[in-house]
């Protein structure tokens, strides 16, 4: 009897290759892990994007929005206020001295200082690398913060401030993250400050001045808008003068003999703190002046935000000759300081040639 037909070979796979189920299930795992790894890549590199910025602007190139840094300058002055308020509040300043000043006064150093600076420093540098940063108190590599800024723009700053994109190489931050150090280890903490300061080819455009125990931050942008205003009058024939407390009887001989006997002299410190005193704060322990004077050299983180502020609403801060001070190159002002607002600032320069020369005699 005939044989019944063979029955058909398995189907082949081309090339002769036999297809697995298990083999296409493996194959397809592989597939998946594959594609999940690169788009999880993608993923963090997006997230990267969104905490750091833009690789061209952390590259060095690029542009910066002055808008983006004023409320990251507000965000950094709060933060070191933070610090600053714990660390005198806990009443362990582990004060040190780090030099003298020109004048023989010595120059003291907290952890509050410290420990303001690596919050303000930091957040700063993470969110915009590219950008120059100055700062009063060393950095050192050891002591790097972890902090990012999660992109969010109060709505004050929203509702006045337009974006502004500049060259991220022109531009230059002045940070200071305790200004009146001296005061502060003697509690007297109305004229503590935190400051940030941003200049654009050397000229102030963003100010940011942080009171940290009474929670009040005045911020002012050149050309763009501000929370703070000046007062409605100040008194011009005979004014109210603020000066640092080390030298008010310096200036005040002088300013009697120009303005007249009934020329009051505040003794202040800080230099935040006399810059607000030119304006109307919402703080009863801010005191009023009409004048803000300086006779003696001084570091620009200490008046770079002040001058922002002023130059936004009006005013003016220059050397005691009227000269504009540049806030690039080195890190010091020699001419004095005179500031004011809603005056004849040409007019207190004018009056004031006998001021100019102290500042020489003392620097």
């Amino acid at each position: 009897a005939a044989r019944p037909p063979a029955p058909p070979p398995p189907a082949m796979a081309p090339m002769g290759i036999r297809l697995s189920p298990l083999g296409v299930a493996v194959f397809c795992l592989l597939g998946l892990g594959v594609l999940y790894h690169l788009y999880s890549g993608f993923l963090a590199g997006r997230l990267a994007l969104f905490v750091l910025g833009d690789p061209a602007e952390r590259a060095g190139g690029g542009t910066v929005d002055l808008r983006e840094l004023l409320a990251v300058s507000v965000l950094a002055a709060v933060k070191g206020g933070e610090e600053v308020k714990r660390v005198r509040e806990s009443n362990v300043l582990n004060e040190k001295a780090k030099g003298k000043t020109r004048e023989g006064a010595e120059e003291k150093m907290t952890s509050g200082d410290v420990l303001s600076n690596r919050k303000m420093f930091y957040l700063l540098k993470n969110t915009f690398p590219s950008v120059q940063i100055n700062t009063e108190e060393h950095v050192d590599a050891p002591d790097k913060e972890t902090i990012f800024w999660n992109r969010s723009i109060p709505e004050d700053i929203k509702e006045k401030i337009q974006p502004k994109m500049v060259p991220a190489e022109s531009v230059t931050v002045w940070i200071d993250p305790l200004d009146a150090t001296h005061e502060y280890t003697e509690d007297l903490r109305q004229y503590v400050t935190t400051m940030v300061c941003v200049a654009v080819n050397g000229e102030p455009v963003v100010g940011v001045i942080h009171k940290p125990f009474s929670a009040y931050t005045a911020w002012a942008m050149v050309d763009g808008g501000s929370n703070v205003e000046a007062r409605s009058s100040y008194s011009e024939r005979t004014p109210r003068i603020i000066v640092s407390r080390s030298h008010a009887g310096k200036v005040e001989q002088v300013a009697r003999q120009t303005f007249g006997n009934k020329t009051v002299i505040i003794p202040a410190g800080g230099a935040g703190y006399k810059v607000l005193a030119l304006l109307d704060v919402p703080d009863k322990k801010q005191e009023k002046a009409d004048v803000y004077i300086h006779v003696t050299y001084i570091k620009k983180w200490d008046i770079c935000a002040g001058n922002a502020v002023l130059k936004a609403l009006g005013g003016h801060m220059t050397t005691l000759t009227g000269e504009e001070i540049s806030y690039t190159g080195s890190d010091g002002n020699e001419g004095g300081l005179l500031a004011s607002i809603n005056v004849n600032h040409q007019a207190l320069v004018d009056k004031l040639p006998d001021l100019e020369k102290a500042s020489h005699k003392q620097t």
